[in-house]
This record gives C-alpha cells, sequence and structure tokens, in this order.
C-alpha cells in the first residue's frame, strides 16, 4: 500500500542535538559523583527515556535514576541557550516537500513535550507536523511501540501505510514492534552497523533521501 503517514524522531534525525545532550549527562554525572563514562557511551543512551538513559548507563537505584533526570533537566534548560541546536542539512526543505505531496507527518520522540515543541518551533517545523508525541504523553516509550501504535489509531492508519524514520536502534525496534518499516539515517547517534543489525528497511546518509523511499 502507498505510504501516507511518515513518522519522525527528533534527536539525531532532524536536531542535532547528541552535543547538548552529552554535555548535559556528563555535566550530571560529575555532579552527583557518579562514576565515569566516556562521551560516546553517552551519545549511544539517546532515544531512550531520561531515567532510563541514566540507569542503563550506570548501574543505580530508580531513586538515583528520578535525581539524576531531575538534574539534568535542570541542567539542560541552563545549557539549550539559542542556536545550541541545529537542524540537519535539508530537513526542513524536505519536510515542506513531504508535506507539499500530501504526506501526514508527526514526531514520535523520547523527549519531553515542553522542550520537543520549543525545537520544533524554533525551527520552523510546527507548520507542517502537527501531530506530536512525547515522552511526556505516554506510559511506554522507545522501544516499546506504544507511540507508533497510538499514531496510526488516531489517524486510522494500517501498518504498512505507515514508515518511521530514525538515527537509532531504539526507533527501529519501536517501528517493527508496530509492524511498520523503518528509515535508519547514519549521521545521528546510531551506526549504520547497528541499524544494519535491527533490520531497517532503508538506511540514508542524508534526509533528502527520504523523498525518493516515499513517493
Amino acid at each position: 500500500m502507498r505510504i501516507k503517514a511518515v513518522i519522525l524522531d527528533f534527536d539525531g534525525t532532524m536536531g542535532d542535538t547528541q552535543d547538548l545532550i552529552v554535555r548535559t549527562m556528563q555535566q550530571t554525572i560529575q555532579q552527583l559523583g557518579l562514576p565515569s563514562r566516556t562521551d560516546e557511551q553517552c551519545a549511544a543512551m539517546i532515544g531512550l527515556p531520561l531515567k532510563h538513559t541514566f540507569t542503563t548507563l550506570i548501574e543505580m537505584s530508580e531513586e538515583m535514576g528520578e535525581r539524576c533526570a531531575e538534574l539534568y533537566r535542570r541542567l539542560f534548560n541552563e545549557n539549550n541557550v539559542p542556536g545550541a541546536v541545529p537542524v540537519f542539512p535539508n530537513v526542513l526543505d524536505t519536510v515542506r516537500t513531504l508535506h507539499e505531496r500530501g504526506l501526514i507527518l508527526t514526531i514520535a520522540s523520547a523527549r519531553r513535550r515542553d522542550t520537543l515543541v520549543e525545537f520544533l518551533e524554533s525551527m520552523n517545523l510546527m507548520q507542517y507536523i502537527p501531530y506530536v508525541i512525547s515522552a511526556s504523553d505516554i506510559e511506554n516509550a522507545k522501544p516499546a511501540p506504544d507511540m507508533v501504535l497510538k499514531t496510526l489509531e488516531d489517524y486510522h492508519l494500517s501498518a504498512d501505510e505507515a514508515i518511521v524514520v530514525g538515527d537509532t536502534k531504539y526507533d527501529i525496534e519501536m517501528a517493527h514492534r508496530a509492524g511498520v518499516k523503518a528509515v535508519g539515517v547514519t549521521y545521528g547517534n546510531g551506526t549504520v552497523e547497528e541499524l544494519r543489525a535491527y533490520g531497517a528497511e532503508y538506511i540514508i546518509d542524508d534526509f533528502a533521501q527520504l523523498l525518493d523511499i516515499v513517493q
């Protein structure tokens, strides 16, 4: 069937948030006196819900995970100065073209709604993407399929009428657990090997290549 909806990840797919996220994670780890981790280890956690990011990265109690998430949010707000997160090349033009073609464009992100909407508005993307599901809106975030399943339900779509676009294994797993095909982008927080290992049906190096996949 023809693809009618494109379900987009944000961090590492549309917005280049890696430097901001990793720097804030490292500050959180240092200020709480936790065992050090490399920037690469921190970046590999991007895409998980915030508390889960820290409890996966470092062995800790659920209570410490909550403390990490709370401190991270405060530090992130301090670090998130204007211009801290650039849009990846060709994202805006491609989103505009897909919108003009009549595609439904949505967001499924592990980011909290407040910062996600703020980023989308500052990047002039909200006008093309009216439907957003964030970690604040759903009980089970990535890699659970809930975000995709809710999108399909709300738009009365079957699984083969949508496609998920993301940069990590969590996006690919989320898509497949919902019965939806996935596009992996190579310029984000995951690796080509990881995207292949998790079975991404398409792998692209440039966001504009979506135009060749979604006709």
